[in-house]
């Protein structure tokens, strides 16, 4: 019985090595036991064994590029985009409309169904917003950014909904309204403590490498001209010829090519009641996959073929019969169409598929004198960018020449533009006076021999200095002014120009460059933690919106280069009083 009393009272002190306490505890190694095992304590790092979602969603930055028609994301750092959601009527269902897998959605007969008819409505549940705030809905523009968002959140980033730092690219023509109801929706359903702005054209010039280029944006709703100089934007000019247009374009060459039980009855072919053959969807595959655009009659090709004979091929003369039979058979495309009122298949040479391009982006039937200042064919509108900018600015945006947009893609479109530029400055040169007058003006050798009577000079006159001239000395029985003699070196200035880039720059002649995007470069410059346009903190939007925003003129630089330090951006409260809105607080 003593055994088993014994037994159970050591039973109730716990052992060392099945003590918990002594397993946690840090001072292990105080312990005056010799035959307890223990060891030297360390600290354990808890920083490497954390849980890396928690530091990215203090370091990393979202960057969002909100365009017409669709919304590209991605962490700031990276190469591309994550994903890209469009905005399509399949993202206005509602919860449990199973529409898209049912039988007569695959004929695309519901956007017949609609009794409205004009081209608003045709394109509108495809694009997020319109420049005319006057009829769009702010609310719904706010819903669409936050569902796609979502989206983009859930299915590309793998991320939850946490507050995150965000940084938008925007279109520096966005109208205030539209930014506000953007950034309203924004802050409040995802509640970011800042948002960053940069715009696009900026952006792009950051991810073609240089500091100046002319954009040439060939967007959805208009084509836009900016020039930008040292990542600042000089001058814009815009156009309506855009993706929409050309879409547009293409549906009437469709419809005139249909069969003629296929068409709708003839009535008023105005704008406000026109009616549509065939769906969106299907013109815009048509537009985006078979559309192309001609050459430019002058274009390089010629001139090679001009200066010699052309290099000839051996072949097989048998062969030459076989080779041309494809070719014949080729001019004649084939169209599917499944939208009309029972599917189709109609036939089309190539040279029809050139029309839709022509008519939208250049219109060369008509004069330069019958269009208006809002819709200049693409190449007048280039040049007419390039004559308002200042010489040293229009050398240098002339070099750096970037084609970016959806339509860029067009086959053919980008040489056939930049073709045609390049035959209005030799024609005209960088002269804004047009006309008659000016032509005969210049023709006129009585006229130019008023307007220049001094005689031309081929090069600057050297100075010679008599031998009694002051500051001249004679060595070697060779006089040697001042004026003359050599630049001693500046050994500050020698070494100032070391770590300068003594290659010349390209300026002065006409070349286009490639970009990687507005969005890559937005992400370059938020990884660079570089300042951007406009930093808006969550609390201020909250509590003033875009009233409290102060115009560029009003913010004190001195205050907002000290709210930048070496970690990234310090919100002080200089920073808080004197933030803008950049270009759009000007519009």
């Amino acid at each position: 019985m003593s055994g088993l009393g014994s037994g159970s009272g050591a039973g109730t002190t716990p052992l060392p090595h099945r003590s918990v306490a002594n397993i946690r505890s840090p001072h292990t190694s105080g312990n005056t036991n010799p035959s307890t095992p223990s060891s030297s304590s360390r600290p354990v790092p808890t920083s490497s064994f954390g849980s890396p979602s928690s530091l990215r969603a203090d370091e990393d930055i979202l960057i969002l590029e909100l365009g017409s028609r669709k919304l590209q994301i991605g962490f700031a750092g990276d190469a591309c985009p994550r994903g890209t959601v469009w905005f399509t009527p399949s993202q206005l269902r509602r919860v449990g409309d199973f529409r898209d897998w049912s039988s007569e959605s695959k004929t695309n007969v519901d956007w017949k169904t609609k009794k409205v008819t004009g081209e608003k409505w045709w394109t509108r549940d495809h694009e997020l917003w319109e420049y005319d705030v006057r009829e769009v809905d702010l609310g719904l523009i706010g819903d669409k950014v936050e569902r796609a968002l979502r989206e983009a959140l859930t299915k590309y980033m793998l991320i939850d909904s946490r507050p995150r730092r965000m940084a938008c690219v925007l279109p520096s023509s966005l109208p205030l309204p539209m930014l506000s109801a953007v950034l309203d929706s924004l802050f409040t359903r995802f509640q970011p403590p800042t948002i960053s702005l940069f715009s696009s054209p900026v952006a792009l010039t950051v991810g073609a490498g240089v500091r100046s280029a002319l954009i040439v944006d060939l967007g959805w709703r208009e084509t836009v001209v900016t020039s930008v100089y040292e990542f600042r934007e000089v001058n814009t000019k815009r156009s309506v010829r855009g993706g929409r247009l050309l879409v547009e374009q293409t549906h009437k060459l469709l419809a005139r090519h249909l069969p003629e039980n296929q068409k709708k009855k003839e009535g008023t072919t105005s704008e406000d009641t026109q009616d549509y053959d065939l769906s969106f969807e299907e013109c815009n595959d048509i537009a985006t996959r078979m559309v192309w655009c001609k050459p430019h009659l002058s274009s390089p090709k010629a001139h090679k073929s001009k200066e010699g004979l052309p290099t000839l091929h051996e072949q097989d003369e048998s062969d030459s019969t076989e080779a041309e039979s494809p070719t014949e058979a080729s001019k004649t495309a084939r169209i599917p169409l499944q939208s009309c009122r029972s599917p189709t298949t109609i036939e089309l040479p190539w040279a029809a598929l050139a029309e839709p391009s022509e008519n939208a982006f250049f219109d060369s039937q008509y004069s330069e004198s019958s269009f208006d200042d809002h819709e200049l064919p693409l190449p007048l509108l280039v040049y007419r960018s390039l004559l308002q900018l200042p010489l040293d600015v229009r050398a240098l945006c002339m070099s750096r020449i970037i084609f970016t947009g959806g339509c860029a893609s067009v086959l053919g479109l980008r040489g056939r533009i930049f073709g045609e530029v390049s035959k209005l400055i030799e024609e005209r040169g960088w002269d804004g006076v047009q006309g008659k007058g000016a032509d005969q003006m210049r023709a006129n050798p009585k006229l130019q021999g008023k307007r220049g009577s001094r005689p031309a000079v081929s090069g600057p006159t050297g100075v010679t200095s008599p031998p009694e001239a002051v500051g001249g000395q004679e060595q070697d029985g060779v006089w040697h002014d001042a004026a003359n003699t050599a630049h001693e070196a500046c050994p500050v200035e020698e070494q100032l120009a070391r770590g300068q880039d003594k290659r010349p720059r390209v300026q002065g002649k006409m070349r286009a460059i490639e970009s990687v995007g507005a969005w890559s470069g937005a992400s370059l410059i938020a990884h660079l933690k570089a300042a951007p346009i406009s930093t808006i903190e969550r609390e201020v939007w909250l509590q003033y919106g875009a009233a409290g925003a102060s115009k560029p003129s009003e913010v004190d630089q001195k205050s907002a280069r000290q709210s930048f330090g070496p970690g990234g951006l310090i919100r002080g409260s200089a920073a808080n009083n004197s933030w803008t809105l950049g270009v759009w607080g000007v519009n």
